[in-house]
């Protein structure tokens, strides 16, 4: 029987952060992916794109993985955010920050390619794919877990176990957690276009009537599209031809980038919110989509996730430096209390701005024109403003700093 001190179940983006960010600390690690090793040159069908925060470029350069990244990476030095159809529009700009850039749009595929590396050269981190947990124990003193490594059945048992098993998590499904839940009635449709006027490092935040249009900028003049739309629509943008739906494109964003064309292929998702309502549990916890899953308003989420990973790695590198257990309750206790805060107002921010942009009322839509108005006229709300999509407001993990783990024993 195996034994463990931290076993993650799923190894997708947030799972494989956080067993790369424990490779140097005096811990036995284990990882459970469901999906079979992906080589470097095979397809991936993972195509997102992910415009990632200041902050969470600086978590992948406190984990060495960031110079894999960086080729690939586009900058986003500005970003313009409009309501369609009526006046308010604000504007950031990196420089008012003082900042190399407010994130970088990244292929999700680089990322898991750069992590994958990163866990192979790591003796302490055991991956387990294709596998999955059956079943799973609390005692006293661990976790007894059960798990299906391709054909074979195998016990194991661990200090701590962490579910980063995504919004649909089966971790947390068993356990039966209380999950607050909002269907927001839209879909997320998601492609990339070539731009013939693109703006080098310029994002775009577009609120319609239907949701909000973002288009995030990529190498050699592509963007990748996220356009939020009601589930109604859906079927009839992924079923148009490629040129009629990039007119429809048109229409919606207009032509700041000029003429767009050449869009790869579509995908839909539905999106909800949900939030459970305690993230630790008996030797257990929830990080990531697992413990809350965002509208992608802001492109939030993911980066959300990552300061869980920074703040858990460095709350279990304190517990293995003073010699105490990886899943005692004061160390998970010191976790939540620290998560707590972010977690709470990044859902709330997400949520307002959904649900305030498709309002119709006329008041309301003056409201938030006036609002967008403000913040492009007051310095200050646009930098507490900024600070917060970046990832470096409140209290920082050292991940999030850019720097190392402590991992000097006490």
């Amino acid at each position: 029987m195996a034994e463990f001190d931290v076993v993650i179940v799923g190894g997708g983006l947030v799972g494989g952060s956080l067993a790369s960010a424990l490779h140097d600390l005096p811990l036995r690690v284990a990882l459970i992916e469901s999906a079979p090793v992906r080589a470097s040159n095979q397809p991936s069908p993972d195509e997102r794109v992910i415009a990632l925060s200041l902050g969470s470029r600086r978590i992948f350069g406190g984990l060495g993985v960031w110079p894999a990244i960086a080729p690939v990476a586009e900058p986003i030095l500005s970003v313009h955010v409009s309501d369609r159809g009526h006046c308010g529009f604000s504007r950031l700009d990196r420089r008012e920050e003082g900042v190399e850039a407010f994130g970088y749009v990244t292929p999700a595929r680089a990322m898991d390619l750069a992590l994958q590396e990163s866990l192979e050269q790591a003796p302490n981190i055991q991956t387990l794919r294709p596998a999955r947990l059956l079943d799973h124990r609390v005692g006293a003193d661990g976790v007894e877990l059960d798990i299906q490594v391709g054909g074979e059945r195998r016990h194991v048992t661990t200090r701590l176990l962490v579910a980063a098993d995504g919004g649909d998590s089966s971790v947390r499904e068993r356990l039966g957690l209380q999950v607050d839940e909002h269907d927001y009635g839209q879909d997320a449709v998601i492609t990339t276009v070539l731009a013939d006027r693109p703006h080098p490092g310029r994002a775009f935040e577009r609120f319609t009537d239907t949701g909000p249009l973002a288009m995030l900028p990529m190498p050699g003049g592509r963007y990748s599209v996220v356009w939020t739309c009601r589930p109604t629509e859906t079927t009839g943008l992924l079923s148009l031809t490629e040129a009629d739906f990039v007119a429809r494109l048109q229409a919606r964003f207009g032509w700041r980038l000029g003429r767009l064309s050449a869009p790869s292929r579509r995908q839909a998702h539905p999106l909800k919110l949900k939030l459970v309502r305690e993230t630790i549990h008996e030797r257990l916890v929830l990080i990531g989509n697992a413990a809350h899953t965002l509208h992608p308003v802001a492109g939030q989420g993911f980066n959300l996730g990552l300061r869980d990973v920074a703040a858990l790695a460095e709350a279990l590198g304190e517990a293995a430096r003073h010699g105490r257990d990886a899943g005692a309750s004061s160390t998970l206790a010191d976790y939540a209390r620290w998560r707590g805060r972010d977690q709470a107002d990044t859902a709330r921010l997400t949520d307002t701005l959904a649900r305030l942009f498709v309002v119709p009322w006329r008041p309301v839509r003056i409201a938030r024109n006036l609002g967008l108005l403000g913040l492009d006229l007051l310095p200050a709300a646009r930098h507490r403003l900024a600070r917060r999509f970046m990832g470096l407001d409140g209290s920082l993990p050292r991940l999030a700093r850019g720097l190392p783990l402590e991992t000097r024993h006490v």
